[in-house]
């Protein structure tokens, strides 16, 4: 950064540097801009840091860029990570390192301990926290594009100084009334690997089971696995593989051939036909002749379970 400029790092050499300073603090700042409207996967597209006396925007896109120096910073637990609404962040880092980087704090988590209210966003916390006003114009960038502007680059880095700057009045505040072990406590669920978990047979759970019976509800967890496995195979959002309410259509008719799934409003023409075709007939039918095989425990957790917040259709 020269001139009040704001350069994103693309050099292994500055890299190193910005994790070094970093690493003298006991806490982290970090935020993330990433895309995933057409993929599976999140993809990373800029990350930024910040501790006190210094920040940074890391650029993973960059060709020769290495990012495992920040990986491994974060990775370690020897200093606090500090996130605002964290999940999706977490869900990226849970992946690139194995597991999330704790320990974590949540701003948004940490508001409710405060009176702020539940699931307060970034600006609202600014501006309650700190009396600021946040620029939000930049806020649907295309973040895969290159060069990023200079007012994109500064909007990205205010998602870290003023998070430094609301960590410290909020852990100072929380420290006064006694309030900081809870958030500590509630972090713990933010910090268990299985929240991420992204296995094929637990996919079902993404759905809402219609109707709570063995037969139907087999067929959902069967298809459900198929079309999760294909679509992190393919890098493909869930919606492009397949719809759900064409999961819920076949548990209920329950096709056998290549004719039934023709029959179905909700699959698309030809669809069985096509390169998906053979494994969707497959699992479908696997789970009308062995419902027991598939069939989940229903219950209330069933029937209302909740899709993770940012998590790809």
């Amino acid at each position: 950064m020269t001139d009040n400029t704001l350069t994103p790092i693309t050099e292994q050499s500055a890299l190193e540097d910005l994790c070094g300073k970093l690493a003298e603090s006991d806490f982290i700042c970090v935020d993330t801009e990433f895309h995933r409207e057409t993929t599976y996967w999140p993809e990373l597209c800029l990350v930024q840091a910040s501790a006190p006396g210094v920040e940074g925007l890391i650029d993973p896109l960059a060709e020769d860029l290495d990012i495992g120096p920040f990986l491994d910073l974060i990775a370690a637990d020897n200093r606090v990570k500090v996130f605002h609404a964290a999940r999706q962040d977490l869900e990226i880092f849970n992946r690139l390192i194995g597991h999330p980087p704790g320990p974590i704090f949540d701003t948004q988590v940490a508001a409710m301990a405060l009176g702020l209210g539940d699931s307060i966003s970034y600006d609202n916390l600014v501006q309650r926290v700190l009396k600021r006003q946040i620029d939000k114009s930049s806020q649907f960038t295309d973040w895969t594009r290159r060069p990023l502007s200079q007012k994109q680059l500064v909007y990205a880095l205010g998602d870290v100084t003023h998070l430094r700057d609301a960590y410290l009045k909020m852990r100072d505040e929380l420290e006064q009334l006694g309030r900081l072990g809870w958030v500590r406590e509630e972090m713990a669920d933010l910090e268990d690997p299985a929240k991420y978990d992204t296995d094929p047979a637990k996919a079902w759970q993404r759905l809402k089971l219609r109707k709570p019976k063995k037969d139907y509800a087999a067929i959902v967890v069967a298809v459900a696995a198929w079309r999760e496995t294909m679509a992190q195979e393919l890098d493909k959002p869930r919606r492009r593989i397949l719809k759900d309410d064409a999961i819920q259509e076949i548990a209920s008719q329950k096709p056998r051939s290549e004719g039934d799934f023709g029959q179905l409003r909700a699959v698309p023409n030809g669809f069985i036909r096509s390169k998906f075709g053979n494994g969707l007939l497959e699992a479908a039918i696997d789970a009308i002749d062995n419902p027991d095989k598939y069939a989940p425990e229903l219950g209330p957790r069933v029937q209302n379970a909740q899709i993770p917040a940012g998590a790809p259709e």
